[in-house]
């Protein structure tokens, strides 16, 4: 059966609970939670991302939280809360509503990464080129 972005996106909302940059650096502080940005290199390169985010572009996402996968990160652990965020929100969803079909069961959308910054976050900034390497 065929479907759409527009439906994906309803179903990953609905199966994933949005929360504010607030609760999401109130769920960091209590240390029981990993961020993570979902968006390409380059958009991270750009801006930098939230501190203490652990990036993983959206193509790697499931690979890199499945533990049986060969590219598995051990920063993915199901005793953890994962909180996503993109640019807008909508890969965000999508990540996160693949996070809970592999298993885990807190996951959360914190949306855009520009929620992350207007609501106080601290951000990391990115290393300008030939610095530092």
């Amino acid at each position: 059966m065929a479907t759409s972005v527009k439906l994906l996106l309803q179903a990953a909302n609905a199966a994933v609970p949005r929360i504010t940059a607030a609760e999401a650096q109130a769920m960091m502080a209590a240390g029981n939670a990993l961020l993570v940005d979902v968006r390409d290199a380059p958009e991270v390169e750009t801006s930098g991302k939230a501190e203490g985010a652990v990036h993983v572009s959206r193509g790697m996402l499931e690979f890199r939280a499945d533990p049986e996968s060969p590219f598995h990160d051990k920063a993915f652990t199901k005793d953890k809360a994962l909180i996503l965020y993109c640019a807008s929100g909508g890969r965000a969803a999508l990540g996160a509503k693949a996070l809970k079909d592999l298993g885990y069961e807190r996951v959360f959308n914190l949306g855009g990464f520009k929620d992350w910054v207007e609501g106080g976050g601290a951000v990391e900034r990115p290393i300008e080129r030939g610095m530092g390497q």
